[in-house]
């Protein structure tokens, strides 16, 4: 079997950015690296193409990631209440962060969010080439990176999240040109990346792998001879070491390597029956209580509801909900910390929904809105999922320290 061709990074008489050829099975590779809010980079994935020298273009992008090209909008069209009660609340938040920003890099330098990539699609349909999406699913990689974590590492990545949406320094396109070594996904988890492997690997060598395997794949499916590759810089090494290995018969097929990159881990055991383990040792406590006496009994259901429903509230207070949703975090918290099958963070959603219900302006402009702090006050789809997110943590404080003072309280008596 016929090797890639081992190359360095090099650089083509017509293009400044940087380049890997590869060859396998026949099949000429050329892997061109960019960064995706970089008006160089897009220039340049339109010139390659109109060369005419490669009849197939493949592109760093998953469905959903063309899709948000093709209708930016698309994110706007969901129905909350269905994303939130599905449990998906998290994973939006995490995709308008993403897009804040990169919108907001965007937006400094008067350059189009992933105006490579869409210059890749429209260069390819004006010379009606074959379109490949090479990349993992943008959600895989973000469950695969949650489930990747340790559970105690994952608020550090939540706050790096955060971070990207709050910071709002000037970036230099001088700055920009250097995210050619990764992408703006990868930039967002920059300072957990580079020292965790636990993020580096879904984020970054398992992407290299699944591209390697996904261009594996079409050397054999799509007939063409010269494909042109666009990916982020970074990537550039890692693919062309894993088609290497490959090609040397060192990994499975690539179609059985695609499915075991797109599993999700499951949640650990732990994980699964600590929420009822709580709830168990909260009832127990209960129990314990008034076995010692009505009085000490009714005292904890007193602690319960006044601990957790005032900072459930509170993170309703916070968000600026609606007072009565602030008023519904503080009756559910109590009742849904003894139910794992729903959050108080769910039923404020839901109460907030009904008070504010979000206008057709909020929808249009929520990926503008969502690029800054304000934005997620202010616009009503955005606030909701604030809304659910500072409930719910209210109410997981809450249980912690009400599920404590109440075993406090049976040791004292």
């Amino acid at each position: 079997m016929q090797l890639a061709q081992d190359a360095d990074i090099v650089l083509d008489p017509i293009c400044t950015e940087p380049l890997v050829r590869l060859e396998y099975k026949g099949v000429s590779i050329t892997l061109l690296g960019t960064a995706h809010v970089s008006r160089s980079s897009a220039d340049t994935v339109k010139s390659m193409i109109d060369t005419g020298r490669f009849d197939g273009v493949a592109l760093e992008l998953c469905e959903n990631r063309l899709r948000g090209l093709v209708d930016p909008d698309a994110i706007s069209k969901m129905d909350i209440m269905q994303v939130v009660r599905n449990g998906k609340g998290p994973m939006v938040m995490a995709s308008l962060a993403l897009g804040a920003f990169q919108k907001r890099i965007a937006d400094q330098l008067d350059v189009e969010v992933g105006a490579d990539m869409r210059a890749g699609v429209e260069a390819a349909e004006a010379k009606n080439l074959p379109l490949m999406l090479i990349d993992r699913d943008i959600g895989t990689t973000l469950k695969r990176i949650y489930r990747n974590v340790p559970w105690f590492k994952r608020v550090k990545v939540l706050a790096g999240l955060l971070a990207s949406v709050i910071a709002h320094r000037t970036v230099s396109e001088e700055e920009v040109e250097r995210l050619k070594e990764g992408d703006v996904l990868e930039a967002t988890f920059n300072q957990f990346a580079e020292h965790s492997e636990e993020v580096f690997t879904p984020l970054v060598d398992e992407r290299d792998q699944y591209m390697a395997a996904r261009l594996i794949e079409e050397t054999t499916q799509s007939g063409c001879k010269n494909i042109l590759a666009v990916v982020g810089a970074g990537h550039l090494k890692g693919i062309q070491r894993y088609m290497n290995a490959a090609a040397a018969e060192c990994v499975e097929e690539p179609k059985q390597r695609q499915e075991e990159l797109n599993k999700v881990p499951p949640a650990g055991n732990l994980l699964k029956v600590l929420p009822w383990l709580i709830v168990a040792v909260i009832l127990i406590g209960f129990a314990i209580g008034f076995s010692q006496s009505s009085t000490v009994g009714w005292g904890m259901v007193q602690q319960w509801v006044l601990i957790n429903g005032t900072l459930a509230a509170i993170g309703a207070l916070i968000a600026l909900a609606h007072p009565l949703t602030i008023l519904s975090a503080f009756v559910a918290a109590p009742l849904t910390s003894l139910n794992p099958t729903i959050s108080a963070g769910v039923v404020s959603a839901a109460v907030e929904t009904f008070f504010r219900k979000p206008r057709v302006g909020d929808f249009s402009t929520l990926r503008d809105d969502a690029s800054r702090v304000g934005g997620w006050w202010s616009n009503r789809v955005a606030h909701t999922f604030v809304v659910f997110f500072l409930t719910g943590l209210g109410s997981v404080i809450g249980t912690y320290i009400a599920g404590y003072k109440i075993f406090e309280t049976i040791s004292v008596v």
